[in-house]
């Protein structure tokens, strides 16, 4: 069968990445990546999708009318998103709800009419932060690490999983993406839409074009490549908050393996992301880049935790390994993705130094 993939934020990094590995996966597939080029720098992406043949519509998720003309679509992953954690806490909130929410909603009912399965990219922060705040944590000499008992069900020294409570404030961000993820499910059990939920901690890798308040690795190590200034903010400025990541490659290989085999992933919530195994804390973050790039710069410390901030967060991804049987894993570390990010920023200086900078 002819498969069609459409991938909205197909001009951004996430979904400009997976346009790309899939037309290279299986050249005899159509990609059309659906952008409105809101976010900047994604521009950038246009002559790299027209390069691999993939069609470009110019289109707007929050107008539904934009889909028209569109037919045959066996598959839509939703990769457009308002992405920042501070979205609406001092702005207006209707802009993200109208982008996160009800451009979910409109995805969702083009899915539907064309009989496509659904794959969203949802993420880690619809987890409530008090409750991911009140875990119980070690603070070891680069990073603060989780106890293994804990209190609250669904967490350990590995991570979150799935069934981590979901009672309390997640940012509105957060709540955006977990109302989504429930209109989603009803999606799957009203109108026999076939859907995967992909609850992704943080992305990282070439093309990304990273901001405070998005993209923390891109931006650390643009800043240590461009000798541009930095902060630890929050938690007594110790640098020493930890995330797991996965190499934007590594979501590729798995949103591959879904693709070829939506029945078995059809309905299910899974966590995604590089776990205990593939994490950084800002201090370890800082010792990366001033190895790759051979730069050291000053790095301030503000004391003051910043809103929707949590001191930690590890993918649990147990689950995704059980419904995969273990066909997928993340090959990529945390060093391979600052040397490969490393080795864009030197090819594309020119372009990426008004954005990165």
């Amino acid at each position: 069968m002819a498969i069609k993939v459409l991938i909205t934020g197909g001009a951004g990094f996430v979904g400009s990445t997976l346009a790309i590995g899939l037309k290279q996966f299986n050249p005899s597939w159509e990609i059309i990546a659906f952008d409105n080029l809101r976010r900047r720098g994604s521009e950038l992406n246009l002559p790299r999708l027209k390069a691999y043949e993939i069609s470009f519509v110019h289109g707007d998720i929050r107008n539904p009318e934009d889909f028209d003309g569109l037919t045959g679509i066996n598959i839509m992953i939703d990769a457009s998103a308002d992405p920042s954690v501070l979205s609406g806490i001092d702005s207006p909130v209707t802009p993200l709800v109208q982008t996160n929410l009800l451009g979910t909603a409109n995805c969702l009912e083009f899915a539907a009419q064309q009989k496509a399965a659904f794959i969203f990219l949802s993420t880690s922060r619809i987890y409530p932060i008090r409750n991911l705040e009140n875990a119980l944590f070690t603070e070891a000499e680069t990073r603060f690490e989780w106890q293994d008992n804990q209190p609250m069900r669904g967490i350990s020294a590995k991570g979150v999983a799935e069934d981590f409570p979901l009672e309390g404030s997640r940012s509105f961000y957060g709540t955006t993406k977990l109302a989504s993820e429930l209109l989603i499910t009803e999606y799957n059990e009203l109108k026999g839409l076939k859907t995967i939920i992909n609850r992704c901690g943080v992305l990282s890798g070439p093309w990304q074009m990273g901001k405070v308040d998005q993209g923390v690795l891109v931006l650390w190590l643009a800043r240590h490549y461009f000798k541009g200034n930095l902060s630890y903010i929050g938690y007594g400025g110790t640098g020493k908050q930890t995330r797991d990541v996965l190499h934007v490659d590594d979501l590729l290989d798995l949103i591959i393996h879904q693709i070829e085999n939506i029945d078995t992933y059809n309905n299910q919530t899974l966590n995604v992301g590089g776990g205990r195994e593939i994490s950084f804390s800002l201090q370890e973050l800082t010792s990366l880049c001033q190895e790759v790039t051979g730069n050291t710069i000053d790095i301030g410390k503000v004391e003051e935790n910043r809103s929707a901030d949590v001191r930690l967060y590890l993918s649990d991804c147990a689950k995704l390994q059980n419904v995969c049987h273990g066909a997928w894993t993340p090959k990529r570390n945390v060093k391979q993705l600052v040397v490969d990010t490393f080795e864009w920023l030197k090819a594309n200086e020119n372009q990426l130094k008004n954005i990165l900078n």
